[in-house]
């Protein structure tokens, strides 16, 4: 098991950074604005030259890069799917990014890949479960992960123990760091009927490496009570950001993601949300620091 003094802290810059899209390359690289580092997903950059990884490369050379991968179901009961760790590693090798990141969650059964990412009991055997598969991503990866609080829509009665309590315990146990998803946080408390505001008391803090914002969808359940789709189609909600300021008055400066991915906006658009980020982000005079 990986030692937690293994971990070191992702080298972002405590500034916006948004996920990067093809459209927005030449807005970008003509005037990035508040933007300071982008993110990519993984699955999208595994192959082997073509446009997209010419227009990475690029892009490294500018800016930091967080790859955040969507696809190794680290909650899965199956082992890590060799070939996927395998293209990871290649690409991680090559463009050295400055952090990874991936869910808790799983998106596969046997040889099917589930276009979802779908929640877990917490239990001390899904604990054990999570913590080895974290424990052989950072080995073969050589480099510490973050892992991302999930969003959800419902809650198993065989838990035992909270959320915030099982990724305290998956850091203590492996080392990895933490991302913490604000608008997740939202959706779930609403989903749920929980308080927001106490789940980021409750959260390790001192684990978090990155902070993701992003948009939701509202609908309602069957009986009619609020129901928030975790989306990424929608500017961030206003409730979100006042989150997010909750967060960063107790967390610090610390990098932070606006994610956008469907129905894209124009890059203005996208880059004036960076902008309300780096309003928060200069609010909070304290900077973060991950515990080893």
């Amino acid at each position: 098991m990986t030692s937690p003094q293994r971990y070191r802290a992702p080298t972002l810059p405590a500034k916006p950074g948004v996920g990067y899209k093809p459209q927005h390359f030449q807005d970008i690289t003509n005037n990035a604005g508040s933007v300071g580092w982008l993110e990519i997903h993984a699955e999208n950059y595994m192959g082997d030259g073509g446009r997209p990884i010419a227009q990475l490369r690029h892009l490294a050379e500018q800016f930091p890069i967080s790859v955040h991968g969507v696809g190794l179901s680290i909650g899965g009961e199956t082992r890590l799917d060799p070939d996927h760790l395998a293209r990871l590693k290649h690409l991680c090798d090559w463009l050295q990014p400055a952090s990874f990141s991936e869910h808790l969650a799983w998106s596969t059964h046997e040889s099917a890949f589930l276009n979802d990412l779908l929640p877990l009991p917490y239990t001390e055997a899904t604990l054990t479960r999570v913590a080895d598969h974290i424990d052989e991503l950072q080995e073969t990866l050589d480099r510490p992960m973050l892992l991302e609080n999930p969003s959800s829509y419902l809650a198993f009665d065989e838990s035992t123990l909270s959320e915030t309590q099982f990724l305290r315990e998956i850091s203590h146990r492996t080392g990895c760091g933490l991302l913490l998803d604000v608008n997740n946080v939202f959706v779930s408390a609403t989903n749920l009927g929980l308080s927001e505001t106490a789940y980021i008391d409750a959260f390790p803090l001192d684990r978090v490496g990155e902070v993701h914002l992003g948009g939701h969808h509202e609908d309602e359940d069957d009986h009619g009570a609020p129901l928030l789709i975790d989306s990424h189609d929608h500017d961030v909600a206003d409730p979100v950001w006042s989150l997010l300021d909750y967060t960063l008055a107790r967390l610090g400066a610390c990098p932070v993601l606006i994610e956008r991915d469907d129905d894209i906006p124009p890059w203005p658009e996208l880059e004036a949300e960076a902008a309300r980020a780096a309003r928060a982000l200069a609010r909070t005079k304290t900077v973060t620091g991950v515990a080893a």
